[in-house]
């Protein structure tokens, strides 16, 4: 992540259970080339030492507001013009509402005003906290001001609850911040699909297929840090939705048709990154399918699904450049290649699957990817590189196009 290689980032943690990513975050932050200085809130040293963070950033920690060890004891003026960025993971609902108002009462709210440097915050709270009025006119206040957010995301949370108030994972937030200078898709409506479909044989049993969903959204946050709008139609996953993601959950291949060519149309880019059922039960059943006394078997007649990747590449009017995937066991190249020039895609990747080191259920993918001229190799790589490295050869290839 070449854009973060020198920078001088100033990480800002503030009271919250997800102040345990944050030495992860530094971690990671480090590994993309920046140099990191930590500053606590006195909340925050409740759930994570400064040890920690000295350990992880080689550099000293800052919580003091008058720091005797500082030039002139004056800790927030330093570390504001040392800093080229001000990151707060998490940046809690108490630490917006102060930065808001102009508070000036502790050493991270004092550096914050005193810098020029851009903000950006990682939100972490309870839903009904980040849902409350109060909370999202400081949102809303902030962010005309130039403040930057990265999520927060949806799901579980400590308290028990599940809604939208998770920071961000320290991955989405470094690809955020090393996309921020990068807006080659500015503007570019980007629709994807992700995970598998399940197709109902009675109230119970389903047809469905090992995809997680990893890989569709580690796209979807690949093509958002490069500035665009993009929308994901979510087949059943547990996969993460990036910050500043649009997620449209659906079941079956049907749903996942009817929600895709409602807003393909509208698509400048179009990524099928899914792994959409090719059949479907006929009829599934009203009730759970009982097993027989007998010895005999039972007989499913399936019918096709929707062939989503070739109706959205037959579009005559607002065609999206398409991008396809095919998941291959066998003839790799042979099957891909066929893929793509019958379905019109004008680019599609293929991957194996069926291994332990790739694909489906892994962590780790490669992929071969094919165009009318050309084709290259992704090497094998953690989905969240790969998804990167594949999002910049799309990117070059759809403004080639265009």
């Amino acid at each position: 992540m070449p854009k973060l290689a020198g920078c001088h980032i100033l990480l800002g943690v503030t009271g919250g259970i997800a102040a345990y990513k944050s030495p992860d975050l530094v971690r990671r932050l480090r590994d993309a080339g920046a140099e990191v200085r930590v500053a606590l809130t006195a909340a925050a040293m409740e759930f994570v030492r400064p040890l920690t963070f000295q350990a992880v950033s080689g550099n000293p920690v800052h919580h003091d507001l008058l720091d005797p060890n500082a030039e002139a004891a004056m800790g927030h003026i330093e570390l504001a013009r040392w800093a080229d960025h001000i990151l707060v993971a998490p940046a809690s609902a108490d630490f917006m509402a102060r930065l808001t108002h102009g508070f000036a009462d502790d050493l991270l709210a004092t550096l914050c005003l005193a810098s020029d440097a851009p903000i950006t915050l990682a939100p972490a709270m309870n839903r009904l906290m980040w849902a409350n009025p109060a909370t999202r006119a400081n949102r809303a206040t902030l962010a005309e001001r130039g403040v930057r957010f990265i999520g927060p995301g949806e799901g579980d949370q400590a308290c028990g609850e599940t809604g939208a108030g998770r920071m961000s994972e320290p991955s989405d937030i470094v690809a955020a911040l090393a996309g921020s200078g990068d807006d080659r898709l500015a503007g570019q409506r980007i629709l994807i699909t992700a995970g598998p479909t399940r197709e109902a044989i009675d109230p119970v049993r389903y047809l469905s297929n090992r995809s997680t969903g990893a890989m569709g959204f580690a796209i979807a946050a690949a093509a958002a840090a490069r500035g665009g709008e993009v929308t994901v139609v979510a087949g059943p996953c547990p996969a993460a939705t990036p910050a500043g993601v649009t997620r449209i959950d659906v079941e079956t291949a049907v749903e996942m048709h009817e929600a895709v060519i409602a807003r393909a149309g509208d698509s400048d880019l179009f990524i099928a990154a899914a792994a959409v059922a090719d059949y479907r039960a006929a009829e599934a059943a009203p009730e759970k399918l009982k097993k027989r006394d007998d010895e005999g078997g039972l007989t499913l007649t399936l019918v096709r699904n929707p062939d989503i990747l070739r109706e959205v590449a037959a579009l005559r009017s607002r065609r999206p450049f398409v991008v396809g995937f095919a998941a291959e066991t066998e003839r790799l190249a042979e099957h891909a290649r066929d893929k793509r020039r019958r379905k019109g895609a004008d680019l599609i990747a293929a991957n194996w699957v069926g291994r332990p080191d790739s694909g489906f259920e892994s962590e780790r993918n490669a992929l071969e990817v094919f165009w009318e001229d050309g084709h290259t190799s992704l090497a094998s790589a953690p989905k969240r590189e790969l998804a990167d490295a594949l999002m910049e050869l799309i990117t070059e290839q759809y403004h080639a196009k265009r």
